[in-house]
């Protein structure tokens, strides 16, 4: 699913960069995939895709920004 059409950024696209790069802060995602910096109605569902994303990588490897998320 699209979750933000101004720079045609998917779920799949988010979760991905939480597993390969290890992205765990919106700000973090917003400067590797423009996430929330163009018109900014994808915030809230960028957040929650983060969030899952990270919960499902944090059983392995702690992420200390999660609290930041």
């Amino acid at each position: 699913m699209y979750v933000c059409l101004c720079h045609s950024v998917t779920d799949t696209d988010i979760r991905r960069i939480v597993r390969t790069e290890g992205v765990c802060t919106m700000r973090e995602l917003s400067g590797k995939l423009g996430v929330a910096s163009q018109c900014g109605k994808c915030g809230r569902c960028a957040r929650e895709v983060l969030r899952e994303a990270v919960a499902e990588e944090n059983a392995a490897i702690p992420c200390a920004g999660l609290a930041a998320v």
